[in-house]
């Protein structure tokens, strides 16, 4: 089945709130649909930004991309994902994902554990919002404890969930519970610290596609695709424009593998809207998110494949 594109940004910064919602109109009169928030250390807290933007907006969804599961006490998350998703009038999407930066880890003073267990926390992590979201938090004493709005996500139970990633482990979790999936185009960089990532070409988003989908078996149909573009470069020279970011960020990729890779957009408005359209006949994915510092590069691809 071929979905009809959703389109998205994340924050990376607020400035003021009159910013922060100012953003968000201009966005959603653009025609994005969701506005996305990190949980990262340095980042601002997602769930106080997801109601502002959402306060600032008619219709656009918002969500968190993604959250660190062990980060969280699953009962603490259950009430601030439920609270959210109040506030928001159900527009709230849940994104949850194993952690990948040590360094939060370290300076949160948050136990560094391996790869496997983190996973093991964010698939707990999953269950337990669903239990909690259907028993013990409306079972405490008075009674008032919020429940989600939505309930079409965790089993039927809450807002919509978001897993992502690249390895076998994480996306074995989100073929198994997640309403969307995304693919993640970064790859740790073997031998380098925890959070050096290269990009990944489109053999290797092709293979991990095949990888998902058979796990996700019967409920591959029912999945909305998730493609995090990683840059958005408008040019009238493709070629040049992909060598001279080879040549800056030190990637490892040839110019035609990153023409080809899906997490950049390279060349004119109507390229990269070709170039999506493409993506989305040959991998699936049909909700795209690109970096709030792109978003206003993004606009014009966004106008035509609305038109």
């Amino acid at each position: 089945m071929v979905r009809d594109f959703r389109f998205s940004f994340n924050i990376f910064g607020i400035p003021s709130r009159e910013a922060l919602q100012e953003v968000c109109r201009r966005a959603e009169s653009a025609g994005f649909d969701t506005v996305f928030a990190a949980d990262h250390l340095g980042a601002p807290a997602p769930f106080p930004v997801l109601v502002a933007a959402a306060d600032a907006t008619e219709q656009m969804r918002v969500g968190t991309l993604v959250l660190n599961a062990p980060f969280w006490n699953p009962a603490l998350l259950a009430r601030e994902v439920a609270s959210t998703d109040i506030l928001t009038g159900g527009r709230l999407e849940v994104g949850l994902g194993a952690g990948h930066m040590k360094w939060e880890f370290d300076a949160a003073g948050i136990p560094w554990a391996s790869f496997g267990s983190r996973v093991r926390t964010l698939e707990k992590t999953i269950t337990e919002l669903h239990r909690f979201f259907t028993t013990d938090l409306a079972e405490l004493p008075g009674g008032k404890a919020p429940r989600p709005v939505q309930r079409v996500g965790f089993e039927g139970s809450g807002p919509p969930l978001i897993v992502g990633g690249t390895g076998d482990r994480v996306l074995t979790v989100a073929a198994q519970h997640a309403d969307i999936i995304g693919v993640s185009g970064a790859y740790q960089v073997a031998g380098k610290p925890p959070g050096t990532f290269r990009l990944a070409t489109a053999a290797e988003t092709d293979e991990r596609m095949r990888f998902v989908r058979e796990r996700a078996g019967e409920r591959s149909d029912g999945i909305e695709w998730h493609l995090l573009v990683q840059a958005v470069v408008p040019t009238l020279d493709r070629r040049a424009a992909a060598a001279d970011m080879i040549s800056r960020f030190g990637t490892e990729m040839s110019v035609d593998e990153a023409l080809e890779s899906p997490y950049l957009l390279i060349g004119s408005p109507e390229q990269m809207a070709e170039q999506l359209q493409a993506n989305r006949e040959r991998y699936g994915f049909s909700y795209v998110t690109v970096h709030e510092p792109f978003r206003e590069a993004f606009e014009p691809v966004v106008e035509r494949l609305r038109s």
